[in-house]
């Protein structure tokens, strides 16, 4: 066999090396929720890693975006069905998907990594255009489990100032947490029903920070 068989192969040992350790450690930065799947704290990158909102320093330290949003859907008939639901009871809320945020996030649920709903090339659900100040996020899943689909959501403030650098700068996670889910509480069949600690508070870390998020994900639920 030639020298390329072997790269390779020692390519494809890296490649399964490389999963395994971001697998891992997406699994020590799950928690553990009674009744539910095992759900990632963070928001990640593409690459696997917890999203720092574009590398913001916030208070002299990074920032590091937490999961605060699960949505439980008990009424879906199918994964397809869950998404169109979500997507319809958001737009109804006030979040619809509009354009002008980053994207290509993942959620961890269950032992799986699932891409960011809405899907589109810059795209968010989002209460305002992106030229003002507005709350937005991203959505992840569904995970079918016994209850239904299980979804995890990413939702922060930006607030907007056009004549400083960056315009755009971290408000807040615990405004547009709260936002969003009394909303959709409001207005659509999603309602929520509690919270649940998900440990994901970094308060006393010296180089990172969660902001003003208090660990807490607001559980809304839908049933048939």
């Amino acid at each position: 066999m030639g020298q390329g068989f072997f790269r390779v192969l020692a390519l494809c040992a890296a490649l399964t090396a490389t999963a395994f350790e971001a697998r891992s450690q997406q699994n020590a930065d799950a928690a553990t929720v009674p009744g539910l799947p095992a759900i990632g704290k963070w928001m990640l990158t593409s690459q696997g890693v917890p999203s720092d909102w574009l590398g913001e320093v916030y208070q002299g330290r990074n920032l590091r975006e937490p999961i605060n949003v699960i949505i439980v859907d008990e009424g879906a008939s199918s994964a397809e069905d869950a998404k169109a639901r979500l997507l319809a009871a958001a737009a109804h809320a006030g979040y619809p998907i509009r354009f002008g945020h980053s994207t290509g996030y993942r959620g961890f649920i269950g032992g799986q990594l699932y891409t960011q709903l809405p899907q589109g090339r810059d795209d968010a659900f989002s209460n305002d255009v992106f030229e003002v100040s507005n709350n937005h996020g991203r959505i992840f899943g569904p995970h079918a489990f016994e209850q239904g689909y299980l979804f995890t959501g990413a939702f922060s403030r930006e607030e907007v100032d056009p004549l400083r650098y960056p315009p755009h700068r971290y408000g807040s996670f615990n405004r547009a947490r709260d936002d969003f889910t009394q909303r959709l509480d409001r207005s659509t069949a999603f309602k929520v029903s509690g919270f649940v600690d998900l440990g994901n508070a970094l308060i006393h870390d010296p180089k990172l920070t969660t902001g003003d998020h208090d660990g807490m994900a607001v559980v809304v639920r839908a049933g048939r």
